[in-house]
């Protein structure tokens, strides 16, 4: 994880601020809308709506397709329909309705036609056909219980027909929706100033009615209606809460509703219509059709109310659609402000500082962490915080959702940019300089403390670790300088490889020779363990080269390796202007000593006594001999390692038991057993045969009594 500077918090703060400002700033309102659509659509497939349509307080009577297809009504101008629909609206009266609301507006009458018939307009011919509406009318508005709508307009506005304008004494209320800029209903306007005065919408009107209460307008602007403050995050509207998708009101057929009074079925109207609201209107496919924040997921013109009369069209199932019939959105206003429930948004100012704090929180994210991972936690507290603002929307308060998420995404995008130009061009460039001459690990140590390497070291337990080609330099002799790089590219590189993959560091490279350090820099425990292993796979890598690579074939070559653990300065050791992550110490020296002795014995792999007590329990270990190499005093036991603990062949534990027979023997000043022992086993075994010769030799010319087993070896 990356170390976060104080720079680094700076431009993160910076980055919060502008994301989170930028994506609730006003050019990007429409994000907001959007925030509710989803939170609709996301709250409908996760959790429903487990309301019955029965116990809604508003009810819509519809005329819908089955109403123009069904007589008197089929053929007929609307017009024609004036009778009929103030029986119908009487009907509802009686049978308990607290008030009705038309979503319907008849602009014109039959009266009023000057469509020739014979020698007079039909009009004329029918004067006095909406007698019995118009009373209906008064009636009803006397009562208190009918509100006829109106649609305002500078341009084109629509007003119900004056005789009916006048039944109602002006009983009339504006059907106006407020549409967002990309055409989208999400919210309702409260009240309209007609003539100076403030007129409540046809919703809020047809609420307050039901309600017995006035709704009033504070100084703040701020509406209140029977004790309810109606939220309202855009001023004189409130913010539609679609809980059931348009099912949860029921919509019954105006022209079942025609042939319920036709039977006289007054107990029907009861049942369906007692201490409602009722909304007329049309729900026609293709009239008065909205998009409202249902959009995303599909909305339904109502749940199909009860029959009376009528068989149910064979196509009564409801349909869902991208739009909703606009008395339905009427509807919804009414039931919101009934039942306390429109959606409470937040202020600007709130929204703002919620899409800041959660473009900080990726910002940072971005600055710790490489890009996939902050894509992660991205997604992690996007998908968390989309949950949080479901539970918080069943409950009808909407947090921004698009907003926040875009701005987290975009301040990912703008920090990742951020340390590519500024903040991680010194990185990459410490790391470029100094890949070759530092470890890893000291690289990534300089990076996060944000310090250059300084000279110095501390005493560290490790295991050194040495390997030179033997008779290198015949072999080169009869190459090519192209096939020597070339060859020495290749063998350097498969054994650097395995020393590092057992947790090695590569010190330095002498020639053909490798110096490696394993528990520095990173510390590793098992430092001795980690060497052996790597020795054993680097001697059967060269033998895999030696047999395979074309460079390598023919050549045989063969290498030897010295393994030692202890104690040593590990550091940046060297010039003020010039140095390298090397160590220094005696266990380095007898590491490169017993590199050395192997050619005395022919062995691959020689190492000290501490190397094998770290390491014995996971290796079969045989002892070489008891040697003094220059520049000690003291004698070490030498060691070589056959293989795995307990996965050594049948082969190698014999001739192990036969050379330590052959050891103690020769040990013990008997030398002609020893030579015996040893000579048994010197088939392909070329300790054996070295120690051989010796016990040999011994034999003939036995040593002086102040003799000791001790192979003192000259030179390296």
């Amino acid at each position: 994880m990356r170390r976060i500077s104080r720079r680094d918090i700076v431009a993160a703060i910076v980055i919060a601020v502008v994301t989170g400002a930028a994506f609730t700033s006003p050019p990007l309102q429409a994000l907001q809308g959007l925030s509710l659509d989803i939170l609709t659509a996301l709250r409908w497939t996760l959790v429903g709506d487990s309301r019955d349509p029965a116990t809604s307080p508003v009810v819509v009577v519809a005329i819908d397709g089955e109403t123009y297809d069904t007589p008197p009504f089929k053929g007929s101008p609307t017009q024609t329909w004036t009778r009929e629909v103030g029986r119908v609206l009487g009907s509802i009266t009686e049978g308990g309705a607290k008030v009705i609301g038309y979503d319907v507006i008849f602009k014109n009458s039959i009266e009023q036609s000057d469509i020739p018939f014979g020698d007079t307009p039909v009009g004329a011919r029918l004067k006095g056909f909406d007698r019995d509406y118009l009373i209906a009318l008064r009636k009803l508005s006397d009562s208190g219980k009918l509100v006829l709508g109106e649609v305002l307009s500078n341009d084109h506005p629509e007003s119900p027909f004056p005789a009916q304008r006048l039944a109602v004494k002006n009983n009339v209320r504006a059907l106006n929706v407020y549409t967002d800029p990309d055409d989208v209903i999400r919210r309702m306007p409260l009240r309209f100033s007609i003539a100076g005065q403030q007129v409540p919408a046809m919703a809020v009107e047809l609420a307050s009615r039901a309600l017995g209460a006035r709704p009033e307008t504070g100084a703040s602007g701020a509406t209140n209606l029977s004790g309810y403050a109606i939220p309202s995050a855009v001023p004189n509207t409130m913010t539609l809460n679609f809980r059931g998708m348009g099912r949860d009101i029921p919509a019954y057929s105006f022209a079942d509703l025609r042939a319920c009074v036709e039977k006289g079925d007054m107990d029907f109207f009861r049942r369906a219509f007692d201490g409602k609201v009722v909304l007329l209107g049309s729900i026609l496919t293709f009239d008065d059709r909205k998009l409202t924040s249902m959009r995303l997921a599909r909305d339904y013109d109502g749940t199909r109310g009860s029959r009376c009369a009528l068989p149910a069209p064979a196509n009564a199932e409801q349909m869902a659609r991208s739009g909703i019939a606009g008395v339905f959105v009427h509807a919804t206003v009414v039931r919101n402000l009934i039942e306390h429930d429109a959606v409470t948004e937040l202020g600007f100012a709130q929204r703002s500082l919620l899409a800041i704090i959660f473009a900080a929180i990726m910002a940072c994210a971005a600055c710790m962490l490489a890009p996939v991972g902050a894509l992660i936690a991205w997604l992690a507290l996007s998908a968390a915080y989309t949950a949080i603002a479901v539970g918080a929307f069943v409950h009808a308060f909407a947090l921004p959702l698009t907003e926040p998420v875009l701005a987290g995404l975009t301040a990912i995008a703008m920090m990742i940019g951020y340390r590519f130009v500024i903040a991680d061009r010194e990185e990459r460039f410490l790391r470029k300089s100094f890949a070759f001459y530092l470890a890893p690990e000291v690289i990534d140590s300089m990076v996060t403390s944000g310090k250059m390497p300084a000279l110095g070291g501390e005493m560290r337990d490790i295991t050194m670790f040495f390997s030179d080609l033997a008779g290198f330099s015949s072999i080169a002799e009869k190459m090519t300088p192209g096939e020597l790089v070339a060859l020495m590219n290749d063998y350097l590189s498969a054994m650097t490889d395995i020393i590092e993959s057992h947790g090695g560091y590569v010190d330095k490279y002498i020639g053909d020779s490798i110096v490696a350090i394993f528990g520095a820099p990173a510390d590793d425990p098992d430092h001795a363990r980690h060497a052996v292993a790597a020795a054993l796979q680097c001697r059967d890598r060269l033998e895999e080269l030696n047999d395979s690579h074309p460079a390598f074939r023919e050549r045989g070559l063969a290498h030897r390796i010295g393994l030692n653990s202890g104690e040593a300065v590990v550091g940046n050791i060297g010039s003020r202007r010039r140095f390298n992550y090397t160590v220094m110490s005696d266990t380095v020296n007898l590491a490169s000593r017993l590199e050395g002795a192997n050619k005395y014995y022919g062995s691959v792999i020689m190492a000290s006594e501490a190397t094998v007590n770290q390491s014995r329990s996971a290796y079969t270990w045989r002892e070489l001999d008891l040697v003094k190499v220059q520049g000690r005093d003291e004698p070490i036991r030498v060691y070589e390692p056959l293989a795995e603990k307990n996965k050594e062949t049948q082969e190698q534990g014999m001739r192990a038991a036969t050379y330590a027979g052959g050891l103690a023997s020769w040990r013990a000043r008997d030398f002609a057993k020893a030579a015996e022992l040893f000579e048994s086993a010197a088939g392909d075994d070329p300790p054996c045969r070295h120690f051989a010769r010796r016990a040999r030799a011994l034999a003939g010319n036995p040593p002086p009594t102040d003799w000791t087993p001790v192979n003192t070896l000259e030179g390296k």
